[in-house]
This record gives C-alpha cells, structure tokens and sequence, in this order.
C-alpha cells in the first residue's frame, strides 16, 4: 500500500487505528504498523489517530508495465443473458490486442446459468473466459462483485480492464479502481493504445467543449468504462478457440454486508438506447402542442421521442429519453432532429447513428455539421408535411 502514510516519530502504537479498522485492513508487525490489501481507504483510521500519525499521500501505486498484460472485460448480465455492452468491448479490445500483441480475456460473475452464458463468449474470439458462480451472486451486490473481479483481476494482472458505463458498471468500476490503487476513466467515447500499452481513453471534458485524451502512464491496471451502443459490436468467429476457466468462489468472497431481502422483475421497456429509430426535439420545439407533433411523427416510424437536455430540463421530457452526456448514448439507424442546435455535448453521443436528419430553421446550426441530410427549415412546416407523407404511403 502506498497512497496510506504513517509517522514513525508522532505514533504511539496504541492500536487504535487497528481496532477501529472497518475492514481488517491493519496489523501490528515486528517493524510497526502494516496495511494490507484490504484497505479500502475509508479514512477510519486517519480520523481516530490521536497523534495525527497517518495521512494518505495522493499518487498512484506504480507498476511494471512488463507484468501486466491482456486486455480483461467485465462481462455483466442482464435478465439471465450477457448484456451487449460486453460485445462490444471485446469487439474494442480486440483491435487493440492486435497491435501489441496482447489476449482478450472476460469474467463473467452471477449465479445459476453464468457457466452457459460464458462459453457464450467464447463464439466472439476471446481467449479466456473465467467464472465465478454461485448462488450468492445471483443478485448484484457491489461489495461481494468487487471481491470475485479484483480476485480474477490480481490472479491475471491484465493491462487493461473494460467495463460497461451501465448501471451495475459505474457501481463497479470505481470500486475496482480504488481497491488497485490506480487510475478509471469514465464514459469513454473512444479508445486507443501506444505501443508501451498504454491505453489512450478519450471521452468529452469541461463540459463536452473538448475531447480530452487520458493516459494512466504508471500504474496497472488501466481502468475504463465505456457506454452501451458506442462501440462496433465483435463479430463472432468460424472456429472458437478460447477455454472456460472456473474460478473457485470462496466463503470469504460471497460473505456481503448487503442483503437481498426481496427482488422484482419489472417488465422491460425498450431503451433508447435499443431503438433503430428516434425523433429528437431540441429548443426549437417550443409549446406542448409541439412535442405532441414529434411524438406523432416517431411513432408514425415507429420509434421513440428523445429529448435533449434543456427539453428535459423545462419539463418536456425525461432523463430516460435525454441524448446527451448527461443522459443517454445512442446509435439508432436513423435519428431525426427537430429543432436541436448541435452542441457537443449532444452530438458526441448520438453521431454514430447510420442515417442523420437534421431539420433547423438556422442555416448556420452545427449540427448541420455532422448530418447526412439537412433541412434548413420551421420544423413546424416540415413535420407535418412528414406525416401526411407517410400517412400517404400506409394508405397506398
């Protein structure tokens, strides 16, 4: 451990950081107090020091790059099956691998099922798919995940560790990067790697004014979360070669502070995220009366209505339909925008859609910039031309 500090001259050994220790973290050794990899860095110990003997120093721990290798991708499922977002970061990870010479690996943890879901895997090209299941991780509970990754984690020391920016992801991924002592970067966008391995993680910064390039240049491993739908999704492969490794889940890595008392599936409702078709309305959609005409023509497509964020944040719409970094990534077929300006911290997370239609009454919008086909344009003269278009066509 090298972020926790003690002072030789100030502390007493008087044990009271040892016994208030959360989690077992601290012992008493023949050179003086020793941590151990059980700390969490909660600060416990910091705050009942008497002495003010310890404090954390702020740097990452650092590695030889030479003993970390191979990329490692959290596979999480979802309703009994792998969630795509594993997809596509294998399908990531591999183009990677392929100019340093590095395995794509997956762990994949759950309960009944978590077996047949990784040989699953194994039909995308990956090398190793190592498992951990048991009854007790049926349900996801952060601290007991945390436990069976970091254990696949410091067993396979791998360069780098992908994980999905789902729900489940976000809870796990900082715990992970907190529990190595190293560096995770958030929502990336796109990825990149040196020949040093050192993995180029670029996601929108200050606001999505700029693309910022991140590198964790000393420590291993590299940790990043990458959103669902931004990313090609692997392609499987005519002959698997990859092997199943079953992981041993021990008492100690199912014991969990949390327990489940109840669980309900809620009946599933198609994300933006999954849809092929979206109408998007921007702050030129200005009344009600407005948003009700979009709706009318997603639905007349057969897709959903999308919102950007000050449309959410005026009361339009919700955080489940907001494009945006802070809402949601998407990548449909085709995205028809009405009346949104471009900035981008929108465009960022919807500019891999296949088809782009941009409809702005201002010639100058930036999201001309990026649109495959551009209607300068009053959305309010356009849209129901649109819909009596297809309403033409279904009658025909």
């Amino acid at each position: 451990m090298e972020l926790l500090r003690f002072d030789a001259q100030r502390c007493t050994l008087c044990n009271r950081c040892i016994q208030k220790c959360p989690f077992g973290a601290l012992t008493m050794e023949e050179t003086g107090i020793t941590v151990n990899d059980k700390c969490r860095m909660c600060g416990v110990c910091v705050k009942v020091c008497p002495q003010r003997a310890i404090h954390f120093e702020q740097k990452a721990r650092s590695q030889d790059k030479k003993d970390w290798n191979g990329f490692l991708i959290y596979a999480e499922q979802e309703r009994g099956s792998v969630h795509p977002v594993a997809l596509e970061l294998i399908g990531e990870a591999k183009k990677m691998a392929q100019k340093v010479s590095f395995e794509v690996n997956c762990v994949i943890v759950g309960g009944k099922g978590t077996a047949e879901n990784a040989r699953k895997l194994l039909d995308y090209g990956v090398n190793k798919v190592f498992v951990y299941e048991h009854p007790e991780f049926e349900h996801f509970r952060a601290d007991n995940y945390t436990d069976a990754v970091a254990d696949c984690i410091a067993q396979m020391k791998p360069s780098s560790v992908l994980i999905g920016a789902t729900a489940l992801g976000r809870s796990l991924a900082p715990r992970l990067a907190t529990r190595f002592h190293t560096g995770l970067t958030a929502d990336c966008t796109t990825l990149d790697i040196r020949e040093n391995t050192d993995m180029i993680q670029i996601r929108p910064a200050f606001g999505g004014n700029i693309m910022a390039q991140i590198l964790i240049s000393d420590s291993r491993p590299q940790f990043a979360t990458v959103r669902y739908r931004v990313m090609d999704k692997a392609e499987k492969v005519d002959q698997p070669f990859g092997e199943i490794v079953m992981r041993t889940v021990t008492d100690k890595m199912i014991a969990s502070s949390i327990q489940v008392i109840s669980s309900e599936v809620i009946e599933h409702q198609k994300s933006i995220e999954e849809e092929d078709i979206l109408v998007v309305a921007g702050r030129g959609v200005k009344t009600e009366r407005d948003v009700h005409m979009c709706r009318a023509l997603a639905e007349a497509l057969g897709g959903q209505l999308a919102f950007t964020r000050p449309m959410v944040e005026n009361g339009f719409g919700d955080q489940a339909h907001q494009i945006g970094l802070s809402g949601r990534t998407v990548r449909p077929k085709l995205i028809i925008t009405l009346g949104v300006s471009g900035a981008i911290q929108f465009t960022a997370c919807m500019n891999q859609a296949e088809c782009i239609v941009a409809v702005n009454s201002d010639p100058e919008a930036p999201i001309f910039g990026i649109a495959h086909y551009c209607i300068n344009d009053d959305l309010n003269e356009v849209v129901p031309a649109l819909l009596n278009c297809l309403k033409n066509r279904k009658e025909d």
